[in-house]
């Protein structure tokens, strides 16, 4: 099902861990859930987030248009 003209939510965020020595960028359409996967990773995960304990969520941006992320992630 297509979701109505200005329903849609994209964010691109920026994890860090405690001592702040290392950063996350990522991309979702729900900031919420996400975050809840970094703070509770599977066993034995091999993810940077996991790896480098990234839990903590320094910077977030709304957007309606995925194409515009896309282009600010990669720039």
């Amino acid at each position: 099902m297509l979701k109505t003209l200005g329903t849609h939510n994209y964010y691109i965020y920026i994890l860090t861990n405690k001592i702040k020595s290392a950063l996350y960028v990522g991309f979702t359409n729900n900031l919420r859930e996400r975050i809840h996967y970094h703070e509770n990773p599977e066993a034995n995960s091999k993810a940077f987030t996991a790896k480098y304990k990234c839990w903590y969520l320094v910077y977030f941006e709304y957007y309606q248009d995925a194409e515009r992320v896309l282009r600010e992630k990669h720039n």
